[in-house]
């Protein structure tokens, strides 16, 4: 099984749910230090959307991979479609899970990626980033132990995950 957790920048929502789902973090309130801590969070750039980021594997030797999709919704629809179409002709053996983060991003996360990312103002917009990762942390635990439990469950070869209900 392979899972992939995705949004749209792909370094803040995703790194941390990689991070829970590898348990490098665990608790559902996060200190300033374990968030920045977080490997990949706020350190990936618009160059690197489109990339897939390899975190480790976990405890069942599933490997974890992140995705920033940019505004392409169409990103994870195409990936989706060529899973299938590899699947079916028999040249990947394993489940692949596209589990979507963007539902638990806070609206002070958004605004802190925006003047971080978007106008390279990284000293007002990491405070933001940090206090929305903390905001959102129990959602992006929840989020990611649902992700598991819905692939576990699943007998489907690649499943598409949305998250709506973990809407910040």
């Amino acid at each position: 099984m392979i899972y992939i957790y995705h949004d749209f920048g792909g370094t803040h929502t995703t790194s941390l749910a990689a991070a829970y789902h590898l348990k490098i973090i665990q608790n559902r309130k996060l200190k300033k230090e374990e968030v920045i801590q977080v490997p990949f969070f706020n350190k990936l750039t618009k160059k690197d959307a489109g990339t897939l980021i390899f975190h480790g594997t976990d405890e069942e030797d599933h490997p974890v991979y992140t995705l920033g999709r940019r505004s392409s919704k169409l990103t994870i629809e195409t990936l989706h479609h060529f899973c299938l179409l590899l699947n079916n002709r028999k040249a990947i053996h394993e489940k692949i899970i596209l589990s979507n983060t963007s539902p638990a991003v806070p609206v002070i996360m958004s605004i802190g990626g925006f003047l971080a990312h978007g106008l390279k103002m990284g000293p007002l917009g990491t405070p933001l980033l940090i206090k929305g990762a903390q905001q959102c942390s129990g959602n992006i635990l929840d989020l990611v132990n649902e992700t598991k439990k819905t692939a576990a469950g699943s007998d489907a070869a690649i499943v598409k995950i949305d998250n709506k209900k973990f809407q910040a």
